[in-house]
């Protein structure tokens, strides 16, 4: 009995050790943390470096005359911004190569004006859409108004056409001889969209896909391209990221909504695409011929003056163009004159004896601008300034602040140009300017005049680039060229059979086909005749040429 309860009682010690032993062990344990891998957004806040595919072309990314530029440049670098980094850029020359390097794992965002397609997005994991674009076939204007002028899918039919190989043009086209339309085209994996829209200026080719933000930026550079007509829907532009980077990919979205909601969208594409709605194609063909004549002759005026106020001189030739078409002698009916088109009081303010003068118009039409720019409230800033002060040398800096006024009075930013550029035309409505300290204005005026000067500009600074590229390649020492060069590598789709019914003109061609073959039949049929008659003749005549013998 004794030893049975000392078993008991060394079996309830025992338990009871171990739980108090249990339990203070539980309460002094504190738990680590579970380590987890950084993630590819902690590694670029990090870093401070965010590294990027650019496709190098005028709607991602060029190197202009005030450095990197370009739509998808622009909002990539303000991602960045917000991240705390810097962009660290790989450049692409075509879409086919981007896609390539965006398979890199130190590539954390490819960036090449890339649609979603549904082949792509089996393929690639695609961000936030920034940009919303159709597919759209571009075309020869030379062939405007000929029968020649594709209006259809059916139109293109024996027509020369050239895309890029693995873009989604190449995938649309393709969707279409399978769906039975009879196009026969090229890919080509060494021409970028850019350098095809150029082959299509040229007529080296008759049409090419593109989309239409890239048609609506090329059309300044090449006035001899034209919208045939939209060959897809709608769809949508966005960046590639790594499978495995959910974080980036949520805090790309958040910035994408407020960048949207702060205006930052808006401004940007104004900046880039809102001239097209001013393109006229005969004054941009004079303007390209007007650079070669008349532009050598004053180009010296407006560098030296470009430099000496710090404004670049190619702004200050678009300004001049704009005023007086490089006409040193051009007069309006308000009585301004020259280049720069000075009144007479404001070339007096400016020191300029004489406004025939090109130097003295330049120089003075430039020192006018500079000091517009320095009369520009404070709050706008960067290249607003410039367009404001650009837009005060046309209507008077009066109805800008007045512009300013009525901008805040209706919501709006009176300190960006794109929303200047609503409030602006309603200078010339009643129920608003009655109300504003400068009254009535002619509004609509300075946006065009703004508009304008910076198209020019662009046109102006892609030749000098082309010309110096010219230059640079001619000075090179001359390479002895072999006898057989290769050829660039373009693809030529096979026409499948067409599910389509057989048109009138191959209709025509196959009975103009078997009418020559009957006539052939009928032509061996007769020269068989002839044959015949002739043989018999002959039979006969080698009988009677007997009978008189044997007689």
């Amino acid at each position: 009995m004794m030893n049975k309860f000392l078993y008991t009682s060394l079996a309830i010690f025992f338990a009871l050790s171990f739980f108090i032993f249990g339990w203070l062990s539980n309460s002094a344990y504190t738990p680590g943390k579970r380590i987890e891998k950084a993630s590819l957004l902690d590694k670029i806040k990090k870093t401070k470096k965010l590294n990027v595919v650019l496709l190098n072309a005028p709607s991602t990314y060029y190197i202009g005359s005030e450095g990197p530029q370009g739509f998808e440049y622009d909002l990539l670098n303000s991602y960045a911004k917000h991240l705390g980094a810097d962009l660290n850029i790989t450049p692409a020359h075509t879409v086919k190569e981007a896609l390539k390097l965006s398979k890199n794992p130190n590539i954390y965002i490819t960036s090449a004006s890339l649609a979603k397609t549904p082949s792509r997005e089996k393929l690639y994991h695609f961000g936030p859409s920034y940009f919303e674009v159709q597919e759209q076939v571009i075309c020869n204007r030379g062939m405007l108004g000929s029968p020649k002028f594709p209006r259809d899918v059916e139109d293109l039919e024996g027509l020369s056409i050239m895309v890029g190989d693995d873009t989604s043009y190449s995938e649309t086209l393709k969707k279409l001889q399978q769906d039975g339309f009879d196009i026969n085209f090229t890919t080509s994996s060494d021409y970028s969209t850019e350098e095809l829209l150029e082959m299509v200026a040229k007529h080296q080719i008759d049409c090419t896909v593109a989309d239409s933000n890239i048609y609506a930026l090329n059309l300044k550079f090449f006035p001899e391209i034209a919208l045939a007509f939209s060959i897809s829907g709608r769809e949508q532009l966005a960046w590639l990221l790594p499978k495995k980077a959910k974080k980036l990919e949520a805090d790309m979205y958040a910035w994408l909504n407020d960048f949207n909601q702060k205006g930052g969208m808006t401004q940007l594409k104004d900046h880039y695409y809102s001239y097209v709605l001013f393109f006229d194609y005969y004054n941009t063909k004079v303007f390209y011929r007007r650079i070669k004549s008349r532009l050598p002759r004053y180009k010296k005026y407006f560098k030296e003056a470009g430099t000496r106020f710090s404004i670049p001189w190619t702004l200050l030739a678009s300004v001049s163009y704009q005023e007086s078409h490089w006409n040193p002698r051009a007069k309006s009916f308000t009585g301004v004159r020259g280049l720069m088109m000075l009144t007479k009081t404001t070339a007096k303010m400016l020191g300029v004896k004489n406004r025939l003068d090109p130097k003295q118009s330049i120089v003075g039409g430039t020192r006018h601008l500079n000091q517009m720019m320095k009369f520009v409230p404070k709050g706008v800033e960067g290249e607003n300034r410039l367009k404001f002060a650009l837009a005060a040398y046309n209507i008077g800096m009066g109805h800008i602040k007045d512009a300013q006024k009525l901008a805040t009075r209706l919501g709006l930013n009176p300190n960006i140009w794109s929303d200047m550029k609503i409030i602006l035309p309603l200078l010339s409505q009643k129920k608003y300017y009655r109300s504003l300290k400068y009254g009535y204005a002619r509004g609509a005026e300075p946006v065009k005049y703004v508009e304008a000067i910076y198209n020019y500009k662009e046109i102006l600074e892609k030749y000098e680039k082309e010309e110096a590229l010219a230059k640079e390649k001619a000075s090179l020492p001359a390479v002895a060229v072999p006898l057989k060069t290769k050829k660039k590598s373009v693809k030529k789709t096979p026409k499948k059979k067409s599910k389509k019914r057989v048109t009138k003109k191959k209709r025509s061609k196959k009975k103009v086909s078997k009418k020559k073959r009957t006539k052939k039949k009928v032509s061996k049929k007769k020269s068989k005749k002839v044959v015949k008659k002739k043989k018999r003749s002959k039979k006969k005549k080698k009988s009677t040429k007997a009978k008189k013998k044997s007689s």
